[in-house]
C-alpha cells in the first residue's frame, strides 16, 4: 500500500510546510480582519456622513434649496460634509410615497417599499445601498416635519475605490508573507532539526565503525537535549554492556581452560592405556581416574550453568510482582536443607513484600545460604534472620566456618574470584557473583562481613513495596 505523499515527505519539510501554512494563515486572517473592520469603519463614517445631511436637508422647502444648503454647509467647514458632497442627490416624497423633487446628480432616486414605514411615522429613518443608472448609491431616509421624507444619496464610488485598492495591497502583502513564510520555514527547519542531524550522523557513524565512545555534545535544550542524553546514556549503556560481555568471556575461557585440560588429560590416559595392553591401569587407578572424570563433568556442568545464568541475568525476562520476601527465603531454606543434611538450619522470617522476581531472588538466596553450608562444619549452624525498616529489607545468613579473610572482603563478589582457602574446595567462584547482580537489578545490594560466631555473614538488602 503506497503511503500518503504527506507520510513521505521528510521531517524537515514537514516542519518546513507547518511553518509555512501557519505564517500563511495567520497573514490570511489578519488582512480579512482588517479588510472587514476598514469597510465597516468607513461605511459607518458615510453613513453618519449622510445621516447630517439629511437631518439638515429634512429642515428645507426644497430639494434644491437643501442641496444648497448641504454645499454651504461644507463651504463653510461646519463638519457635515467637509467637501464630501460630490456625487450627491436630494429628493423629496410626499406623504404617500410620491416624488415631489429631485435635485442633485441623479434625476431621481427610484423609491423602495420600505420607506413606507417612515412617511407613515412608523420609522424615524432607515438607510440601504441601491443602484442608480449602473452606479451604487448609499441612500438615508428621514422624516420632514411635513409629513413627508427626505432621500439623501451619495455615490459610494470612492469608499468602494479605497477598499479595492485596500484589497489589492492585501492580498499583495498576504502573497508575499506566504512567500516569506516559506522561506522563513525552511530555515526554521533546518536550524531546528540541526541537532537531529547531528544525532543521526553521530548514530550512523557508531553503526558504521561499531565505536561506541563516539558521544554527541549536548548544546540544545528541551526535548532534542534530552533525545541527545538519552543516546549519550544508551551508548554509555551499550559500551559497558560490551565490556562486561567480554570480561565475561575471557573469565569464561581462563576457567574453563582448567577443567577441561585436566578432563582431556584423563581422557588421553585411558585411551592411552586401552591401546597399550602392556601398560594397563590397575583396578584401583581406573577408578579413581572415573572419579576424576564424573567430578571433572560435574563441575564443568555447575560452571557453565552459572556462566549461562550470569550472562542471561544481565537481560532479566521474568516479570517483577509484588511477592512476600519470607516466602522466597523459606523456599530457599528448604532446598539447601536437602542437600546438605549435616548441616543445621534455623530462620527467624518476618513479613515484608518487595517487588522483585521471584525465581531470581530466590537463586540469590539459595547461593549464600549454600556458600554457608559448605564453609560450616559437620553439625554446624547456619542461621537466617530478617530484619525490616522503613528503607530496606535484610536478610542476614550468619554461618560457623572459619570466616572471610579481611584481604579478601572487597573481592568476594567479584567473578571467578575465590580464596586461597577455597581453592581446594568445588566451585567456580560465580555463586556470590550472581547474588550481587541479582540484587543490583532489584534496587538492593549485597554486603559480606564477619558473624558473633567467627564465621562469614553475609547481608542481602532490598527495598521494600510501596504500601
Amino acid at each position: 500500500m503506497k503511503r500518503p505523499r504527506w507520510k513521505r515527505l521528510s521531517l524537515r519539510a514537514r516542519l518546513g510546510v507547518l511553518v509555512a501554512a501557519a505564517v500563511a494563515i495567520a497573514v490570511v486572517l489578519v488582512s480579512a480582519i482588517s479588510f472587514s473592520i476598514t469597510r465597516a469603519d468607513l461605511f459607518d463614517q458615510f453613513d453618519a456622513r449622510l445621516q447630517s445631511y439629511a437631518q439638515l436637508a429634512a429642515k428645507t422647502a426644497s430639494p434644491a434649496e437643501a442641496l444648497e444648503t448641504l454645499r454651504s454647509a461644507d463651504d463653510h467647514g461646519s463638519g457635515v460634509g467637509s467637501g464630501h458632497n460630490g456625487g450627491l442627490t436630494v429628493q423629496f416624497l410626499s406623504p404617500t410615497g410620491e416624488v415631489t423633487g429631485t435635485a442633485g446628480a441623479k434625476p431621481v432616486i427610484p423609491p423602495l417599499p420600505a420607506e413606507a414605514p417612515v412617511a407613515a411615522g412608523a420609522l424615524g429613518r432607515t438607510s440601504d445601498t441601491r443602484r442608480i443608472d449602473g452606479d451604487r448609491f448609499r441612500v438615508w431616509t428621514a422624516q420632514r416635519a411635513d409629513g413627508g421624507t427626505v432621500e439623501v444619496a451619495q455615490d459610494s464610488e470612492d469608499v468602494e475605490d479605497t477598499l479595492a485598492r485596500l484589497g489589492f495591497w492585501l492580498i499583495v502583502v498576504s502573497l508575499a508573507g506566504v512567500v516569506g513564510a516559506t522561506l522563513v520555514g525552511r530555515v526554521i527547519a533546518r536550524s531546528a532539526l540541526r541537532p537531529v542531524d547531528d544525532l543521526t550522523a553521530a548514530a550512523e557513524n557508531v553503526a558504521r565503525t561499531q565505536e561506541l565512545s563516539a558521544a554527541i555534545e549536548v548544546t540544545a535544550a528541551g526535548e532534542i537535549g534530552r533525545l541527545a542524553s538519552a543516546f549519550n546514556a544508551m551508548l554509555g549503556a551499550l559500551s559497558r554492556s560490551r565490556d562486561e560481555q567480554r570480561r565475561l568471556a575471557e573469565d569464561a575461557g581462563h576457567e574453563l581452560r582448567t577443567p577441561l585440560t585436566s578432563l582431556r588429560n584423563n581422557i588421553e590416559l585411558l585411551i592411552h592405556a586401552e591401546a597399550n595392553p602392556q601398560r594397563q591401569l590397575s583396578a584401583e587407578d581406573r577408578s579413581r581416574l572415573l572419579a576424576d572424570l564424573d567430578t571433572q563433568a560435574v563441575e564443568l556442568t555447575a560452571l557453565i550453568g552459572e556462566l549461562v545464568d550470569l550472562s542471561t541475568g544481565e537481560r532479566p525476562s521474568e516479570v517483577a510482582e509484588r511477592v512476600a520476601l519470607a516466602d522466597v527465603v523459606g523456599s530457599a531454606l528448604e532446598r539447601t536443607r536437602s542437600r546438605w543434611p549435616k548441616v543445621s538450619f534455623t530462620a527467624e522470617l518476618t513479613g515484608a513484600e518487595v517487588l522483585a522476581r521471584p525465581t531470581a531472588l530466590e537463586r540469590a538466596v539459595l547461593n549464600v545460604l549454600e556458600n554457608a553450608a559448605k564453609w560450616s562444619p559437620p553439625g554446624g549452624t547456619v542461621r537466617v534472620t530478617m530484619a525490616v525498616t522503613p528503607e530496606a529489607v535484610r536478610v542476614r545468613v550468619d554461618d560457623e566456618g572459619p570466616g572471610i579473610a579481611d584481604a579478601d572482603l572487597p573481592h568476594v563478589f567479584e567473578r571467578f574470584y575465590r580464596a586461597d582457602a577455597a581453592r581446594a574446595l568445588p566451585g567456580s567462584g560465580l555463586g556470590l557473583a550472581i547474588v550481587d547482580q541479582v540484587l543490583t537489578q532489584h534496587g538492593g545490594h549485597a554486603e559480606a562481613g564477619r558473624a558473633e560466631t567467627g564465621g562469614a555473614r553475609f547481608d542481602l538488602v532490598v527495598p521494600p513495596a510501596a504500601s
